[in-house]
């Protein structure tokens, strides 16, 4: 179960031009977007180690993003 909640899942969808959403398509993008903040935090957390800081900053986390 994610812990995302399910109602933004559904406002993404409809504003990427979804008329209608399902449960399913909601938990499918939650867990989709939680395994790809996973990674995104694993990869700025190294970034911040990197730097010498135990912080992870928006710098960090822009930076792991490019390489996506």
């Amino acid at each position: 179960m994610p812990i995302l909640p399910l109602a933004p899942m559904e406002r993404l969808l409809k504003k990427a031009g979804a008329p209608r959403v399902g449960e399913d398509a909601k938990l499918a993008l939650a867990e989709v977007l939680e395994d790809f903040a996973q990674r995104l935090g694993q990869k700025a957390a190294a970034l911040a180690q990197h730097a010498g800081r135990k912080t992870v900053k928006a710098e960090d986390i822009k930076l792991a993003g490019k390489g996506q």
